[in-house]
């Protein structure tokens, strides 16, 4: 059912993938990459503008999943999604919730399962979108800007797109955390003495 609806997607070209990825971040179980990459090996040529536009739907369709997450809460991750995917998110939300959108960004998982998770666990909307905007670029424009340079010759390297970006962003966002965790205790430890001064004052 979902293959033909895809195809169906497939033959308004842009806006089927404009469609695809704003319902990707609400509710639609098969990610937008299953959309983005065959439109975009039709003509690479055309691979960035695809990309620009499965970004910007899926940052409108973010808060909306959001909204859903904050009415109806989990239970409707676990009507429609994998149990799988939803307990892998929820653990790393409880680690890091910065983390857990930006990694999940570019996993496999499927992204709604964060933008759900994140009004249902009242994550701050903001943030969300602060951080599905940096992950996402990258799911969209690593894809985009492979078969633009690559052509149809990219078609065997897409397929482990995902596995390439996670070996290189993981360890990005491990670093990014680390450092905003040391700068977060550094405040922290200075703001006793301020607190002093002040009332010396």
């Amino acid at each position: 059912m979902f293959q033909n609806l895809i195809d169906t997607l497939m033959q308004f070209g842009i806006w089927g993938l404009f469609i695809h990825s704003f319902a990707d971040a609400i509710f639609f179980p098969i990610p937008a990459f299953f959309l983005q990459v065959p439109l975009s090996l039709i003509h690479p040529s055309n691979a960035l503008w695809l990309a620009t536009a499965g970004y910007v739907a899926c940052l409108l369709g973010t808060p909306f999943g959001y909204l859903i997450g904050k009415l109806l809460g989990q239970s409707v991750l676990h009507k429609f999604l994998k149990k799988s995917w939803i307990d892998g998110a929820t653990r790393m939300f409880q680690k890091s919730g910065e983390a857990a959108i930006l990694i999940g960004s570019f996993t496999p998982i499927p992204f709604k399962v964060f933008t759900i998770l994140s009004g249902a666990l009242n994550y701050p909307l903001w943030r969300l979108m602060v951080y599905a905007a940096v992950g996402r670029a990258v799911k969209f424009y690593a894809v985009g800007l492979l078969v633009y340079s690559y052509g149809r010759a990219a078609e065997g390297m897409v397929k482990d797109i995902s596995l390439y970006i996670a070996a290189i962003a993981i360890p990005l966002v491990v670093i990014f955390l680390l450092i905003k965790k040391k700068i977060a205790k550094k405040k922290a430890s200075q703001q006793p003495s301020q607190d002093v001064q002040s009332e010396s004052d």
